[in-house]
């Protein structure tokens, strides 16, 4: 049988362990004619054929040996042996580029559960590590300052009060935006321009977004756009609280009073954690109670009618 010699190489062992070849485990590998003919990985046999020269003329069995200026040719070829300076430029611009790209950390959870002051501790992290930091609060939150981030235990860090996060750029000047590194966003919820800042900053601004908010309000229903930006998150930290009624951990915020619209802010006057449990029972002496003053209102209201 006519047999052909197939120089070794990384590369074609690599399509000889993946073809259906029958070869002998000796270097140079053997490969039929026929193998090659039919195998469509070597589609380019007769190129093959061509760069190979005979070893002898007196040789009695057609062995042929591979040209020393044998090169394989396309697909088998480096993609780009010797970059030009631009492609190594260009290269480069892209590497720079990916490590440039921003981060989104969102710190989600109950009321009182630290999520203010897990922002505080990052955002000092971040500057005692040499970063240029700023912190943005909704400028509806003023239960303890008005430009400050304020703990429930009382630990404040200096930030900038805004209806909305997308004049936070003109607030603070274009030179000065270019220069930070890390932004903090307290009181998440209020914002609803808080996907596209946070998908601007990180993937075109480059920078590192820490995000804490409530993720549901006190019907346990989506508040805000906190969740919306989960998707684009690097990290999500949910944190819990204590229940108020029986210490367990609190996943879930119940308002005390009968108020009913979304945006109540307060404190522990009127919101307090609770677990499941203590949740569900709440919510059902609640609407026990509101059906109780309803009725009460009611006749009250008949009474007067009469009188």
């Amino acid at each position: 049988m006519l047999r052909r010699w197939w120089p070794f190489s990384g590369t074609m062992k690599s399509v000889l362990t993946h073809s259906s070849l029958l070869v002998k485990p000796t270097t140079p590998f053997a490969l039929s004619l026929q193998s090659l003919r039919k195998n469509p990985i070597l589609h380019n046999y007769q190129n093959i054929r061509g760069c190979c020269s005979p070893m002898s003329s007196s040789s009695s069995s057609s062995i042929w040996k591979p040209s020393p200026a044998f090169v394989p040719s396309s697909p088998y070829t480096p993609l780009m042996q010797n970059p030009s300076p631009a492609q190594t430029r260009s290269f480069s611009s892209e590497v720079s580029s990916h490590s440039s790209s921003g981060e989104i950390h969102v710190i989600v959870g109950p009321m009182f559960a630290g999520k203010t002051t897990t922002l505080l501790r990052r955002i000092k992290n971040e500057s005692s590590n040499g970063r240029k930091v700023a912190v943005i609060k909704s400028s509806k939150d003023s239960r303890y300052a008005l430009d400050s981030i304020v703990t429930h235990d009382g630990e404040k860090l200096p930030c900038w009060p805004l209806p909305d996060l997308l004049s936070f750029r003109q607030k603070i000047g274009i030179e000065a935006y270019n220069q930070l590194q890390v932004i903090g966003i307290d009181e998440a919820q209020f914002f609803e321009d808080l996907y596209d800042f946070c998908r601007r900053a990180a993937d075109h601004d480059g920078k590192t977004v820490i995000v804490a908010g409530l993720d549901g309000d006190y019907l346990r229903r989506s508040f805000g756009s906190v969740l919306e930006i989960i998707p684009l998150a690097d990290t999500v930290t949910k944190l819990t609280a204590r229940c108020e009624l029986c210490s367990k951990r609190a996943f879930f915020t119940l308002r005390k009073t009968q108020e009913t619209e979304t945006e109540l802010i307060g404190g522990a006057e009127v919101y307090m954690p609770v677990c499941r449990k203590h949740y569900v029972s709440g919510q059902v002496v609640k609407e026990a109670t509101k059906s109780v003053l309803e009725e009460t209102q009611t006749v009250q209201e008949c009474r007067g009618a009469v009188l």
